[in-house]
């Protein structure tokens, strides 16, 4: 079995730089073989998110959202961040209402990831909804979002969809498929 690594030594860790949303600090580490390195990441928030695949009269609920980051329009599970003092599955239902106009009656946590440990501290849970019921709530997106249904029996097929690429949405699809087929 193999042996459990020590952690690095955090030596110091320093602001380098401060957007609207993000603090970007330098954290200097020594390692247990006496390497020292600085990495850079931004600075833990605490912010947790959310992200629901719903299912209703046997299809995948999805949105086409505008992502930023790639200048593009993606297919995606809704999703969203957790509010402070709200519940994991509370938030998962808020976000189903405001971004597909429905709610859930059962809702299961599949898992918590982690997205790019190596420089951000962010984890996104993954909510399975099911027993969805019509009920909308006004969100905050900036232009209404276009629901994308999708055939529950056909789920993997979503991976030939050239505008479904993002790993968190891949990774829920997957753990979806294993939930509802083991």
């Amino acid at each position: 079995m193999d042996k459990t690594p020590i952690k690095p030594q955090i030596l110091s860790v320093s602001p380098i730089a401060q957007s609207q949303l993000f603090t970007i600090e330098a954290v200097d580490l020594r390692f247990s073989n006496g390497q020292q390195r600085q990495f850079e990441r931004l600075r833990p928030s605490g912010a947790r998110a959310v992200m629901v695949v719903a299912i209703h009269e046997g299809e995948l609920l999805l949105i086409r959202e505008f992502a930023v980051g790639i200048e593009a329009y993606e297919l995606s599970f809704p999703k969203g961040a957790v509010d402070p003092g709200e519940a994991l599955l509370e938030a998962a239902n808020r976000e189903l209402m405001e971004e597909v106009g429905f709610a859930a009656r059962q809702l299961t946590l599949l898992r918590t990831l982690t997205m790019a440990p190596g420089y951000l501290t962010s984890e996104m849970s993954i909510v399975l909804a099911q027993d969805l019921y019509p009920q909308w709530r006004p969100g905050d997106e900036p232009e209404p979002l276009q629901l994308q249904r999708w055939p529950l029996e056909g789920m993997l097929q979503l991976l030939e969809d050239p505008n479904f690429n993002e790993a968190r949405c891949i990774s829920a699809l997957f753990l979806a498929h294993q939930f509802l087929h083991r």
